[in-house]
C-alpha cells in the first residue's frame, strides 16, 4: 500500500523522535552536545558531494562524517589540543568542504534542504534507514547500555573494573554518527542536533535515573517531532524549525519543574557501576 506524503512524514517524525531521544541520552550524559553539533555539520559536504555524483545522499553523508570523526579523534589525542578543539575543526572543515563543492560545480538539488531538512519529502528509503538505525540502537543499548552509562559517568571506575573506555567511546560515537545520518534528510545538518539533545536534556531534568532516561527521552522526542510536524501543517511554517523550537521549549518547561530531593540522573553511576561489575 502506497502512503501519502504526510503519512510518511508522520511516521518519520515518530521514528526520528524515538531515535534522537534514545541516542541523545548518550550525548547528554557523555557531554557530547558540541561534538554532535559538529558532526551534524560534517554531514553537509557529504550530502552535497553525493548529490553532485548522483549517489545516495545518506551514504555520502555517512562517508564524510566517518572521515571527519577520525580526523577529530586524532586531533583530540594531541596533548596540546582537546576534544573541543577537534570538534571545532570538524565543524568548520565540514562546512568549508560543502561550501566549496556547492560553489565549484552545479548541484542538482536544493542545497538549503541539506541544512534545514525536508521531512515532508520523506521517502520510503528514508523511513527504512531511520527504522533500521533505531532498531540497531535499541539492541546495542539493550545489550551494552549499562557499560555505556558506566563509562559516561565514571571513566576511571570503568578502567578500574577492567573494562575498555575506548570501546565504549567507539560504540557511542558510532551510534551518534548513525543517528545524525539517519535523521539528516528530515531535519537537516543544522536542526538535527536540537532533536538529539533537547529531549534527553529534558528527561535528565525530570527523572531520577539514567536508565529511566532511556525510556522517557524517546517519548519526549516523539512528542516534539510529531507536534512540530502538526504545527507546521496547521500554520504553514517550516517543519524542522517548528520541531526544534518545540524541543527547546520542552527543555525550558522541564527546568520550571521543581527537582525531587532524591539524587538526580547525574548521580546514578554507582548503581550502574555495581551492576556492570557484578555482571
Amino acid at each position: 500500500m502506497m502512503l501519502d506524503y504526510f503519512t510518511r512524514a508522520l511516521l518519520e517524525a515518530v521514528l526520528a523522535g524515538a531515535l534522537a531521544g534514545l541516542v541523545g541520552v548518550l550525548v547528554v550524559l557523555r557531554g557530547r552536545a558540541f561534538f554532535t553539533m559538529s558532526l551534524t555539520h560534517a554531514t553537509f559536504p557529504g550530502a552535497v558531494l553525493a548529490a553532485i555524483l548522483g549517489i545516495s545522499i545518506p551514504l555520502g553523508a555517512a562517508a564524510t562524517a566517518v572521515a571527519l570523526v577520525l580526523v577529530a579523534t586524532l586531533v583530540g589525542r594531541i596533548p596540546t589540543q582537546g576534544s573541543a578543539v577537534a570538534s571545532g575543526i570538524m565543524l568548520t572543515a565540514g562546512f568549508a568542504v560543502g561550501s566549496f563543492a556547492e560553489t565549484s560545480t552545479h548541484v542538482p538539488v536544493d542545497v538549503g534542504s541539506f541544512l534545514t531538512g525536508t521531512i515532508l519529502a520523506t521517502t520510503t528509503d528514508d523511513l527504512l534507514l531511520t527504522a533500521v538505525v533505531l532498531v540497531v540502537a535499541a539492541i546495542v543499548l539493550g545489550v551494552y547500555g549499562r557499560h555505556l552509562l558506566f563509562a559516561s559517568f565514571d571513566e576511571a571506575g570503568f578502567r578500574a573494573a577492567g573494562l575498555r573506555p575506548a570501546r565504549a567511546e567507539a560504540v557511542s560515537l558510532a551510534l551518534i554518527a548513525a543517528t545524525v545520518v539517519a535523521i539528516m534528510p528530515a531535519l537537516g545538518a543544522i536542526l538535527a542536533v536540537g532533536l538529539i539533545v533537547a529531549p534527553a536534556a529534558a528527561a535528565r531534568r525530570l527523572v531520577r535515573s539514567a536508565t529511566t532516561m532511556l525510556w522517557v527521552a524517546p517519548l519526549i522526542g516523539i512528542a516534539c517531532a510529531v507536534s512540530g510536524l502538526l504545527v507546521s501543517r496547521a500554520w504553514s511554517v517550516s517543519a524542522g524549525g517548528a520541531i526544534t523550537l518545540i524541543a527547546a521549549a520542552v527543555v525550558g518547561i522541564a527546568h520550571l519543574v521543581p527537582r525531587r530531593s532524591a539524587a538526580p540522573a547525574s548521580t546514578a553511576p554507582s548503581a550502574a557501576a555495581g551492576s556492570v561489575v557484578a555482571s
